[in-house]
């Protein structure tokens, strides 16, 4: 198993399929994008599923989830998907995508074997996602999540950072928008993960501000800590049930202390956070022809080393200089 000096066990595996997003997201990257990865660097979907089966079948792996950039970019992921789940630990599998590509793969991967999605939407306006994202796909990202319901890859999960003068004022339309159509919202507090290093702590919208906003219009029951687990979010009954609204408070109430997780990025290093400084390359040792018991140590020693928290409390914090799009969220 993945444990670490904390006593901390990982057994959710984020893979990062590819660096590059068809948004451009203000809290992300810079407009003329980024400097993307060479695709001899990149893991290929023969070493991706390798890794994966190492993961579930040696190091305790349970539930994986794939990210980006946007994982709906590529080109091999029913196929990863398919293959994953004929592993003999079949783990659970979910998604996190901008929902853009979901209208037209959301079927295909559910039948490889894909359990739910989470999708980013930020707003209901379409001329404020714009702004935010500076691309004009606001109607395919709403056509991506009917069509991953009606899938079947539920509970859809709708992931939303507000953005102080942009959509800040957003967060019971959202609510009241997820209610209606059986999604699960969740918001994300906005993390210092922007490629342009704009991220600034004063002035964010906090986890506070946002159930002070929802409570406006809605009763909230918290569901409390036995029920959250390991799970990053919090979560409150919306007017006593069944449906339920979700907030990670990232930055103001940091849950490093229950992180289950471990991060495989698109050209293959381990990262143990997504504020880390280091990583640790397994991509070398997949094609240096090592044998599984070889990566699963190097894995292994990886995670012993996971630092505590992320610090993002310490006026001393670094941000990486890796951007989310190129670690995965």
């Amino acid at each position: 198993m993945l444990i670490d000096t904390y006593g901390r066990v990982a057994t959710d595996l984020r893979v990062s399929l590819t660096d590059r997003c068809n948004l451009r997201c203000t809290y992300c990257m810079p407009e003329e994008g980024l400097q993307w990865l060479a695709k001899p660097d990149l893991l290929t979907d023969d070493e991706i599923v390798r890794l994966i089966d190492i993961a579930v079948t040696s190091l305790g792996i349970e539930e994986v989830r794939f990210t980006g950039g946007e994982p709906l970019l590529r080109p091999g992921l029913v196929g990863i998907v398919e293959r994953v789940a004929a592993l003999d630990r079949r783990p659970q599998m979910s998604l996190t995508t901008n929902g853009i590509g979901l209208k037209r793969t959301a079927a295909a991967l559910k039948e490889a074997g894909l359990d739910r999605v989470n999708v980013s939407l930020d707003t209901l306006r379409p001329d404020v996602f714009k702004t935010l994202t500076r691309r004009n796909r606001h109607q395919d990202v709403i056509e991506g999540l009917h069509a991953a319901r009606d899938a079947g890859l539920t509970p859809v999960k709708v992931n939303s950072v507000l953005m102080p003068g942009l959509n800040g004022d957003e967060a019971p339309d959202l609510l009241a928008w997820a209610v209606e159509h059986d999604y699960e919202l969740r918001f994300i507090e906005q993390m210092p993960l922007d490629a342009q290093h704009g991220w600034k702590r004063d002035g964010m919208i906090t986890a506070g501000d946002i159930l002070t906003s929802l409570r406006t219009r809605f009763e909230l029951t918290a569901e409390g800590e036995e029920k959250r687990g390991s799970a990053p979010a919090e979560r409150w009954l919306v007017n006593g049930g069944p449906h339920v609204v979700g907030v990670i408070a990232s930055v103001t109430r940091p849950f490093c202390a229950a992180c289950d997780r471990t991060r495989l990025t698109a050209d293959g290093q381990i990262r143990t956070c997504l504020f880390a400084q280091e990583e640790t390359d397994l991509r070398a040792a997949l094609r240096s022809d090592a044998p599984d018991e070889e990566i699963a140590r190097i894995w292994r020693l990886a995670m012993w080393g996971k630092k505590a928290g992320a610090g993002l409390d310490d006026p001393t914090f670094v941000q990486p200089d890796r951007p989310m799009s190129a670690i995965g969220g």
